[in-house]
């Protein structure tokens, strides 16, 4: 398969995102492959450190969204969790459609910094973006972090940054946000902000991670700015695999770097946020790693102190119906990515946001990165037309 013939063509490929009306038109399509909501847990493992699946008396204590027509089941019976028989899904590129497969759920995770919540929407930024593809057909889990400085086209609020969709409107404008510039079906999400991700890492024990001079510099710096310490040096161990506790290992997650001067600190540190990313996607592969030598009794153990800080749109039987065979997919390799990807984007520091100067990253040819990202999450069922031909994406 090619990649390299990216482009819009003559109705033949994208559907293009530069209006309104192109936009809607692409989200709101349905598509075609039919959903076996079977493998869902995964996503909740790496959020969280941990299996979520307890009784049904510690899921009436999370926090369950609605979910929305366009994200059901479409009919899918989850009574059988090895419902995932079916030929091989031919992903065309030049459909118009959101591509999806039944054997592949992608399920989004944001990490949400609530404090800065807006009055007018109610809902804070967001710090992680990732979306969580559990690919059953290719025996994988893929981490995608997406740029929240991304300048892309929010429904119903024209261009602005990738993260400004999570304020505008919560998780599920930022999900028609993705699914309408990169094409790709999301079907569930689960949020964690930044007080229950503490208190999970600690629930867990915390987490043994590696991590550089740098990375200890900044946590400690951070600690002890914020009064989270008394003593500046909270980790005195060397570079290596290093304990973090919950608070800890929340400042290395939103870890971006340091400028001398900032804040009126007297360190710099490298780094910036396509480090950050780096670094969440690190996190979580580290959790799921520590969790390959756990047994059913352990996950299960720990779902009454973490199910409550969480809050999904998953439903009550597709966490039921999963715990029989979480072990399984804590199997399956993992794999990265981040969206846009070197050589399909340029920052853009002079980028005009409601009356605003302010910098943003653009792709350089949104085609192309919808090519790329497909190809990551789909692999060999991307199908590009034959007649497409690269153009740079208009931002004017």
């Amino acid at each position: 398969m090619s990649t390299h013939n990216a482009g819009k063509g003559n109705g033949g490929s994208f559907v293009d995102i530069s209006s309104n009306k192109q936009v809607m038109k692409l989200y709101s399509k349905k598509g075609r492959a039919k959903r076996v909501i079977s493998i869902v847990l995964s996503v909740v493992f790496l959020l969280c450190g941990s299996g979520m699946i307890y009784y049904y008396s510690v899921l009436n204590s999370m926090n369950f969204q609605s979910i929305d027509d366009d994200n059901k089941n479409d009919g899918t019976s989850l009574s059988s969790i090895e419902a995932l028989e079916g030929d091989g899904t031919n992903l065309s590129l030049g459909d118009g459609e959101l591509l999806q497969d039944s054997k592949i759920l992608n399920v989004m995770l944001f990490g949400e910094d609530n404090s800065k919540k807006t009055s007018s929407t109610g809902f804070g930024l967001s710090d992680t973006m990732i979306m969580m593809s559990i690919d059953n057909r290719h025996k994988k889990l893929k981490l995608t972090s997406f740029q929240r400085d991304t300048y892309l086209y929010i429904p119903g609020h024209g261009y602005n940054k990738l993260n400004a969709s999570y304020t505008l409107g919560g998780a599920k404008l930022a999900i028609q946000t993705i699914e309408a510039n990169y094409g790709i079906k999301i079907d569930r999400y689960a949020v964690v902000d930044f007080e229950s991700f503490k208190k999970i890492v600690d629930t867990l024990g915390g987490i043994d991670i590696e991590v550089t001079q740098d990375e200890i510099d900044y946590i400690n710096y951070q600690m002890y700015k914020n009064k989270q310490v008394t003593e500046y040096t909270t980790i005195t161990d060397a570079p290596g695999v290093v304990h973090l506790d919950g608070q800890e290992a929340l400042w290395y997650a939103r870890n971006r770097g340091l400028r001398k001067g900032e804040d009126g600190n007297e360190i710099g540190i490298d780094g910036d946020d396509w480090d950050r990313t780096s670094r969440q996607r690190k996190l979580l592969e580290t959790v799921f790693k520590s969790m390959k030598s756990a047994d059913l009794t352990q996950i299960i153990s720990i779902v009454s102190a973490v199910g409550p800080l969480i809050t999904t749109n998953l439903k009550k039987d597709e966490i039921t119906a999963l715990v029989s065979h979480s072990l399984t997919y804590l199997s399956y390799s993992v794999e990265q990515y981040y969206a846009p990807e070197d050589g399909l984007w340029y920052y853009d520091d002079r980028t005009e946001i409601n009356g605003e100067i302010t910098s943003t990253i653009k792709c350089s040819d949104l085609d192309a990165q919808r090519i790329k990202f497909a190809s990551f999450v789909f692999e060999d069922l991307v199908s590009v037309p034959n007649e497409a031909t690269s153009e740079n994406s208009n931002y004017e």
